[in-house]
């Protein structure tokens, strides 16, 4: 499925459509991209319908907005794990010290780059691939079979892909196996 714009109004229909897929395709992870919650919480809700798909919920790290800052609500985090929804907030897989250094050097640094290209297949592809090795990197799903991510352009979920993802230190051994949705326009 290709939704005509990228943004949060196809967040129902994406999740959907990514549970949908995990069922039939017999898929037992998804993990899913949150920054205030609202999209994990939507995810939430279509998890209590399926409860033998496990759901993981990678936030922005501590800090990303402002220095100490969490973007999700302690409260927030607290019915997601009562829930049986795994969070992970952690450092960024394409977001690590290498941005620092640009930050205050200049230049480009591997994880940029890496980034950008994925960003021509959308943001929402990108944070799919990023969120998804993060997930395996903290052991909240298990390496080698293939998961669902969902993630999207700015706030809400307008991507999912089918996805075996590889640890950071294998990562171009990362498959992208399916798109179950994504923006056909991937820039705003």
């Amino acid at each position: 499925m290709y939704w005509g714009a990228p943004g949060e109004d196809n967040t129902e229909v994406t999740l959907r459509a990514a549970f949908d897929r995990a069922r039939t395709a017999r898929i037992s992870y998804v993990v899913v991209a949150s920054t205030t919650g609202k999209t994990a919480m939507a995810a939430a809700e279509i998890a209590a319908e399926n409860p033998d798909i496990k759901v993981t919920v990678v936030t922005h790290h501590a800090g990303f907005k402002s220095p100490g800052h969490q973007e999700m609500a302690t409260d927030v985090v607290e019915r997601l794990k009562a829930a049986g929804i795994n969070v992970l907030t952690t450092t960024h897989l394409f977001a690590n010290v290498e941005r620092a250094v640009v930050n205050k050097f200049g230049g480009l640094y591997v994880g940029g780059v890496i980034s950008e290209t994925l960003r021509m297949f959308g943001q929402g592809t990108k944070v799919c691939v990023e969120i998804a090795t993060m997930a395996l990197d903290a052991g909240l799903i298990p390496h080698g079979v293939e998961v669902i991510a969902v993630a999207g352009s700015g706030r809400g979920a307008d991507t999912a892909l089918i996805l075996k993802p590889a640890h950071a230190n294998e990562f171009f051994n990362t498959e992208i196996l399916e798109v179950v949705c994504k923006p056909r326009k991937v820039r705003r």
